[in-house]
């Protein structure tokens, strides 16, 4: 990555650094140290639930790498609200999706058929919806889960299989392992509900994809969540690790049709203004900005410019290498090398 920032300097105007907590943001670090040796202006795209923890505890991590940059993006006002003591100018930009490529179907009355998607990591509770799901078969015999996503490795997925087995359920749950962005569409529209037990979260896209296609929206309410989802309106939320809450909301959905069809409704219409052609007008807006001579200067050597008009942001727009001195800003993207599975 480094190596590539350095080598294509003079292909691109600007860089979009990806920042993650944890490991990944030391990475964010090094990127934008190069940026500044080279002279090159950096937009800054902040993602993961655990960014605002993460920087609680070293503030001046967060000053040092915030303050330089062009610009900051944030995908959600629990980021933008939760940075903002350190860089006080963040411009909010949903996470995009191409809403053409989600069919969507209305559901209502529902079948028992839930949809898990995330990355088995411990953060993300697996094991809580397959304990979610034993329990709706009490009442529903016929309820299935469908679980999809790459092994994180810290014991998550074995974790899960074997809880699994030890209930039971091994004709009623399904593991599709990691699979193409592309197939994503198809495999939601396998099922009604979307379950998302999540213990740290921001604006996952693979709950805006799950609206995306009209699935009912049934999750735990972090930190970040309640800025995406209104409980009752645009989906049932319930407190981190609470099983049982996460049941009723199950079986209350299964039970009411007009609830579940007002949800379907309501999620689609949410996640329609977060399509690629809402969202990529404010990066460019954002990526010229960056590249006006006066507003990169006054950034990099620590002065505080006049912000440009305020604009809105999303994530990465393109990666590609393009020709300078052309109407549209190029750009390089960082990759997102050891970052953690949040987003």
């Amino acid at each position: 990555m480094l190596s590539t920032a350095v080598a294509k300097a003079p292909w691109y105007d600007v860089a979009i650094i990806d920042v993650f907590s944890r490991d990944a943001f030391l990475w964010a670090e090094a990127v934008a140290w190069v940026m500044r040796r080279l002279g090159k202006p950096y937009v800054l795209a902040l993602h993961g639930g655990g960014l605002p923890s993460f920087l609680a505890s070293q503030p001046w991590r967060a000053r040092r790498l915030l303050q330089p940059a062009a610009a900051v993006v944030a995908p959600s006002t629990f980021l933008k609200h939760g940075l903002q003591q350190y860089r006080d100018d963040i411009l909010l930009i949903p996470n995009a999706i191409d809403i053409a490529g989600y069919h969507f179907r209305t559901r209502g009355p529902l079948s028992p058929r839930l949809v898990w998607l995330r990355a088995f990591h411990s953060m993300y509770a697996p094991e809580q919806a397959v304990e979610v799901l034993a329990r709706v078969k009490r009442r529903f015999p016929t309820a299935t889960l469908l679980m999809i996503g790459g092994d994180k490795g810290d014991g998550s997925l074995q974790r899960t299989t074997r809880l699994v087995q030890q209930l039971g359920l091994t004709t009623a749950v399904s593991f599709a392992g990691t699979i193409q962005k592309a197939d994503v569409p198809n495999w939601l529209n396998n099922g009604d509900i979307f379950l998302n037990t999540t213990t740290v979260d921001n604006m996952p896209v693979s709950v805006i994809e799950a609206m995306a296609c009209g699935l009912c929206v049934v999750s735990t309410n972090p930190a970040g969540i309640p800025h995406l989802l209104d409980h009752g309106s645009t989906a049932l939320l319930a407190p981190v690790g609470d099983v049982p809450a996460l049941v009723e909301a199950v079986e209350r959905l299964l039970a009411d049709t007009d609830l579940a069809r007002q949800l379907s409704f309501a999620g689609r219409s949410l996640v329609e203004a977060f399509d690629w052609k809402h969202v990529l007008p404010r990066w460019e807006r954002v990526l010229r900005s960056a590249t006006q001579p006066g507003f990169a200067r006054a950034r990099l050597s620590g002065e505080s410019p006049a912000s440009p008009t305020p604009v809105s942001i999303l994530e990465t727009a393109t990666g590609e290498m393009q020709e300078p001195n052309r109407p549209f800003p190029a750009c390089v993207c960082t990759e997102r090398n050891g970052a953690d599975p949040q987003i």
